[in-house]
C-alpha cells in the first residue's frame, strides 16, 4: 500500500535564515537582527540574503572554554 505522505529526513545545514534560527532558538527576529549587527552571530551573504552561519557558530561554541558557575 503506497502512502502519499512525504518522508521527512532531518538534515544539518550550515546556514539558516533569521526566521528559521528564530524558530530553533526561541529568540525573536528583532533580537537576532541586533545580535547580527553587533557581530555576536556569524553570517554569510547568499545572493541578496543574509544567512546565519550555524556551522561557524557551532565551531566557535565548541572551541570556547567551558565556564562553571
Amino acid at each position: 500500500m503506497e502512502s502519499d505522505q512525504k518522508m521527512s529526513i532531518p538534515m544539518s545545514v550550515p546556514v539558516v535564515t533569521k526566521a528559521r534560527f528564530s524558530e530553533m532558538s526561541g529568540l525573536t527576529e528583532e533580537t537576532l537582527r541586533g545580535m547580527i549587527e553587533r557581530g555576536h552571530l556569524p553570517t554569510l551573504k547568499v545572493g541578496k540574503h543574509r544567512m546565519i552561519n550555524v556551522a561557524l557558530l557551532t565551531k566557535e561554541c565548541l572551541e570556547q572554554d567551558f565556564e562553571r558557575f
